[in-house]
Order: structure tokens, then C-alpha cells, then sequence
């Protein structure tokens, strides 16, 4: 059965719900149309897939596919200089968040001046981006990031090297397509990583402390999810139940996180942008120990501690805060992902610099409690 709903954003979802795109363009627009995909979407046939639905509503379509694992700068300007060329009017990503996280920023970028790093969101930028946009739908892959309902995306700029966020209303794509059809080729790992960056999202923002009880409800619902339906998808590729239940989950935790994220997003960017790690594996990587370090604190604050004791038992109802990292632990162990960041290329000599970007990086501005650098450098430490 295929839904639609909107919360906010517009949610087209269901087996199949791909072929019915065109019923739900936004009038007067997209009939010549850029889809920012990546390379590896193309070779799966999935961009033919999505070609194919879009030529039933007359609508021609160019393909962008210039588009990093860890989106960068320069795929934001070529693709701007794609658009303009090919006299485009609209915009699709279809992927992973590296495609539709390039795609909303070369959205606002076609209306806007560079340099890019003046609409960083850490220095207000997002009071720059004052044109229009022009339409985009967002149609992902996998099931993790949820930037396909996001107002957000992450870049990294030349000037820093750093994973930049940009945020801005008008970001928000004006249709998700949710179809567990264009997941079921992901590889076992893969699903894996981005299934633990969708619970990250959700945990992250359960515990922020502020008053959002619809995001509280949203992202705990969303981990119940993940934990019940991750491992069978890792498992059973085709199984569309759990491939469906993922993409609506990754949706739910990016719809939760207007609340903010915390440390973990903080540790995990410099590992993407220092040693090309893939953004769900590092937060995988890092959980566990800033779950750890949080739950330490919690001693002195009973709210969070009710928070970690509430999701502990998501996993096993005689649990407690005092469980969670070891439950975490076994949860991703059983996905297959191999934990120690000595495993992925990290050394020790690597944490200092490690722990002075995360300290920078504005997600953990959110944590529950000021995290230092040395808080960092501790949480680096014990997970390698």
C-alpha cells in the first residue's frame, strides 16, 4: 500500500510508490529536470529506474553524477554551473545524504553569490540565503541520514576542510519519495552503517535537553524501530517490511534532530573528513563510548538519567543507563561492524588533532552538558 502524508514535509511512501512520482510533481515546474545522483546509483540502474517515471510526465531529465562520498565544496559549484547550462528549472537527488545533501545545497547555490562558506550556519549564514529556490524532490537509497525531510545539509569547504552545516527553511525538499524497492540492493554493511546513523539521530536527539515532546516522541519511536527491524534488513536484503520500516525510521530521526544532535556527530565528522570514514560508521564507531561518557554524567542529572534508562529498555526491558553502552556494543557487533577505530586507520597520535575538530564542530553544542576537549579526547581514546 502506498501512503501520503505530510509531517512537514510531503511523504510519498510505500513498495513501488516510485511509479507514481508524477502524480505528485509540484504543478508548473520540473519539466526539465536535474537528478544529482553518484556513480554508483548509476551502475546499480537505479537512476534508469528513476528516468523512466519521470519521462511518463513529460519531463526531460540531465544527470549530475559528479558527487563524493563525502560531499565536497567543488561538487556544489560544478553542479550550480550543471544547472545553468542545462537550462534547468527543478531539481531531484537520488542516493544516499552525499547526493541529496549536494543537491539542496547547489539548490540554494543557483540563486545565491559564492563563496559557499559565507552561508556556514555556525556564523549565521543562513540569514544570507534570501532567494528562491527552485523545486526539488529528494528520493533516497538508503536508510540513515533522513536528509530527504532535512532542512540542512553538510558540506566540506576547501578553505577548512572541515564538514560545514547549512541550514535554511527553504532546504526542505518539497517531496520525499520513501519506495524500500530502491534499498533492497544496498550491501549488508552498508545498511548496517546508515541504519546506526538513523539510531544515532534518534538518540541524539531524545537526550538534547529542551522542551520538544512530539521530537522526544518521534525519536524513540524511531530507535524501537531501528532495533527491531535493522538487524533483519542487514540480514535479508529483500525483505521490504524492514527495508520500509528503516526508510521511515531514518526519516523519523532527521525530523527529531531539529532538537540538535550532540558529541557523537561532533567526533564523527573529522573522522569523515580526515580519513574518508563513511559518516553512519563513524557515529557506529563512537557511540558506544559517548554513550558511556554521557551516562557518567547522568549521575548528577536525574532527568538524563531517566532519558538513558528509557532507552535501554528499548533494547531489553530489565536494562538500565547503566546498559546502554554494553547494549549498543552488542547491537552494532551483531550487524557485522567491526568496532576499534584501530581497525579503520585511526592511531593514537591521530586523537589530539581528532579531538580539536570535534571540540569546533557545532553539534555538540546541544549535548546535555558542556563537553570539553578533554571529555573527546577521552571517548577517541577508549574506542580505538
Amino acid at each position: 500500500m502506498v501512503s501520503v502524508f505530510n509531517y512537514p514535509t510531503k511523504i510519498l511512501f510505500g513498495t513501488g510508490c516510485l511509479s507514481e512520482l508524477p502524480n505528485h510533481l509540484p504543478s508548473n515546474s520540473f519539466q526539465n529536470c536535474m537528478l544529482v545522483t553518484d556513480e554508483g546509483i548509476i551502475n546499480a540502474g537505479l537512476s534508469d529506474k528513476v528516468v523512466r517515471v519521470f519521462s511518463e510526465s513529460s519531463t526531460q531529465v540531465k544527470i549530475y553524477s559528479d558527487v563524493h562520498s563525502n560531499p565536497i565544496e567543488m561538487d556544489v559549484y560544478r553542479g550550480v554551473d550543471f544547472f545553468k547550462n542545462h537550462g534547468c528549472d527543478s531539481i531531484a537527488a537520488l542516493g544516499g545524504g552525499s547526493a541529496i545533501d549536494t543537491a539542496k545545497t547547489i539548490r540554494f547555490m543557483v540563486n545565491h553569490e559564492p563563496p559557499l562558506e559565507q552561508y556556514d550556519d555556525a556564523i549565521g549564514g543562513d540569514k544570507r540565503i534570501i532567494h528562491a529556490m527552485p523545486p526539488m524532490i529528494a528520493i533516497p537509497t538508503t536508510a540513515g541520514t533522513g536528509s530527504e525531510v532535512g532542512r540542512s545539509s553538510v558540506i566540506t569547504l576547501n578553505s577548512s576542510g572541515k564538514k560545514t552545516v547549512f541550514f535554511h527553511p527553504g532546504m526542505m525538499p518539497d517531496l520525499a519519495v520513501l519506495d524500500p524497492e530502491l534499498t533492497t540492493g544496498l550491501p549488508p554493511h552498508i545498511t548496517a552503517a546508515t541504519g546506526m546513523d538513523a539510531f544515532t539521530h534518534c538518540y541524539e536527539a531524545y537526550i538534547v535537553d529542551e522542551i520538544h515532546p512530539m521530537a522526544d516522541a518521534i525519536a524513540l519511536e524511531g530507535m524501537k524501530m531501528i532495533i527491531q527491524n535493522l538487524p533483519t534488513a542487514v540480514n535479508n536484503g529483500q525483505h521490504l517490511k524492514a527495508r520500509g520500516a528503516m526508510l521511515m525510521a531514518a526519516s523519523m530521526g532527521a525530523t527529531a534532530f531539529q532538537k540538535g544532535l550532540g558529541m557523537t556527530h561532533s567526533c564523527a565528522h573529522p573522522l569523515s573528513a580526515e580519513f574518508g570514514l563513511h559518516h553512519g560508521l563513524s557515529n557506529a564507531l563512537l557511540l558506544p563510548e559517548s554513550i558511556h561518557l554521557t551516562n557518567e554524567k547522568a549521575q548528577q542529572d536525574s532527568l538524563l538519567s531517566e532519558k538513558l534508562n528509557t532507552v535501554a529498555k528499548l533494547f531489553n526491558e530489565k536494562s538500565n543507563s547503566n546498559d546502554l553502552s554494553k547494549l549498543v556494543t552488542q547491537f552494532t557487533d551483531n550487524l557485522g561492524i567491526q568496532l576499534g577505530l584501530k581497525n579503520h586507520g585511526v592511531k593514537e597520535e591521530n586523537i589530539s588533532k581528532l579531538s580539536q575538530l570535534a571540540l569546533e564542530d557545532q553539534c555538540h553544542n546541544a549535548h546535555p552538558f558542556a563537553v570539553s576537549l578533554d571529555n573527546f579526547k577521552t571517548v577517541y581514546k577508549k574506542s580505538l
